[in-house]
């Protein structure tokens, strides 16, 4: 009997036993976990998470924010697409249809834009073209009134200023042309290859700190364990910045795969959601174990933007200030409306600490801080390589709206010190870096939707 049993029991437990590597099988991994198997909780260096800025996002922030920006003010952007690379000679120029950019017509920008593409109010207007037109001149007419001739040594001083972190692009130049972004969208081009991996590469391997040289194509194919711990080794303001090209880097890989050009007939182009592309970019066992690394680092740079815009309120809420076009009734619902989403923004509860930047010794944190500037207006002159010119345009409107940001988050005790009326000498925004300020959020907050739209469509494939 005692034999029976323990003969039973046995077979029993074998049974069990098989039963944990062959019994009732797992469902197979959704394409959709593959990418975002790792986007969700907590983001390092942070203390946000993924899903508190997807709703806030999705729900609260982006609809208002993309009625701002098909607004006037914000959708012509003056930009000099002519500008020669810097770096090298050899730039194949796109001949693709889709990788060509119409400029605007004058009559079809708003007065009040081109006679102030730097301007507030139609008062400083005035004031402002005096230093314009002074500064042209090469000097300070003493003609002019002790008011303006200040204006003209102070706005000087500013466009000199080490706070700026891009390259200033020449607007006042003969080739410079306004766009109109609305006209002009992000979206895939056909733009790919040696031409575009050059350009990321550089960007990787020659702008972005590090203790040893790498390749970016090494990058995507190197041991995760490996790279990472090689970038958890730096100090957080050097895996900041890296974290943040690549945050953008796969930002605009989002739009590129949302915007995919789907069928195209002699009647109409389909443009549409490519799965296949995202997945390439993004999946990771494709990837391996990079890509979701990758929409990780975009929502640290929605972070960063994010609190630029909540620390420069003070700025636009100044009564002189206007977004101004010449629509006088335009102008102000234009103004209420941001300041809403400003102070929307504001209220987030899980803001980005950038009081960790730059903290130690004073004299290394300075030398820092200046390698940080100097490396991004170096990827700031990059843009003007970029073959595709739609891609140029918008890789110059994203990379000029984050140094934009970074200006702002350093630049904490000149805001607080601006006088609540007239102009602010010490910080000052023009309308280029205004524009290309939100237009750059604009474009993170319409990836961050678009993940959430990319999560849906791929939950049923595997």
């Amino acid at each position: 009997m005692g034999r029976g049993w323990g003969f039973l029991f046995g077979l029993l437990g074998a049974v069990w036993l098989l039963s944990l590597g062959h019994g009732e099988e797992q469902p197979p991994e959704t394409a959709a976990q593959r990418c975002f198997c790792q986007v969700s909780g907590y983001l390092d260096d942070c203390t946000c998470d993924v899903e508190t800025i997807d709703r806030f996002n999705n729900y609260r922030l982006f609809p208002r924010l993309q009625k701002l920006l098909e607004s006037d003010y914000f959708r012509y952007y003056k930009v000099n697409l002519k500008r020669p690379c810097p770096f090298w000679n050899d730039i194949s120029q796109c001949g693709r249809r889709d990788c060509a950019v119409k400029p605007c017509q004058s009559d079809e920008v708003p007065d009040g834009i081109k006679s102030a593409s730097y301007k507030y109010s139609e008062e400083a207007n005035n004031l402002i073209e005096e230093c314009e037109q002074a500064e042209r001149l090469g000097a300070v007419d003493e003609s002019l009134s002790e008011e303006t001739q200040k204006a003209v040594l102070q706005w000087t001083k500013h466009d000199d200023s080490s706070d700026n972190f891009c390259e200033a692009d020449d607007i006042q130049s003969p080739e410079a042309e306004y766009v109109d972004l609305l006209l002009n969208p992000e979206r895939y081009t056909g733009y790919k290859g040696p031409d575009a991996w050059k350009i990321w590469n550089v960007i990787y391997e020659e702008n972005c700190f590090k203790y040893v040289s790498f390749s970016f194509r090494k990058i995507l194919i190197r041991c995760e364990n490996t790279f990472y711990s090689w970038l958890e080794g730096l100090c957080v303001e050097k895996r900041a910045f890296y974290r943040l090209i690549s945050g953008l880097h796969a930002s605009i890989n989002v739009h590129l795969s949302a915007r995919y050009l789907l069928q195209e007939t002699w009647l109409e182009k389909k443009w549409g959601h490519n799965i296949t592309e995202f997945q390439q970019r993004f999946d990771g066992i494709l990837t391996e174990g990079e890509g979701p690394r990758r929409l990780k680092n975009l929502y640290f740079l929605y972070l960063i933007e994010l609190r630029a815009l909540s620390k420069v309120l003070p700025f636009f809420e100044r009564p002189d200030f206007q977004l101004f076009t010449g629509n006088k009734i335009q102008d102000e619902e234009n103004k209420m409306l941001l300041l809403e989403i400003l102070h929307e923004i504001k209220s987030f509860p899980l803001h980005f600490d950038e009081n960790s930047f730059f903290a130690g010794d004073k004299k290394e944190a300075h030398k820092l801080k200046e390698d940080f500037r100097l490396h991004f207006r170096n990827i700031s002159r990059i843009m003007d390589c970029v073959g595709c010119f739609k891609c140029r345009l918008w890789g110059k409107l994203q990379t000029q709206g984050l140094g934009t940001a970074l200006k702002i988050l350093f630049s904490e005790k000149l805001i607080a010190n601006m006088p609540e009326s007239g102009p602010s000498y010490e910080f000052h925004l023009t309308r280029q870096e205004i524009v290309s300020l939100f237009n750059a959020f604009g474009r993170i907050s319409t990836s961050v939707k678009e993940l959430e739209n990319f999560r849906n469509l791929l939950q049923n494939i595997h």
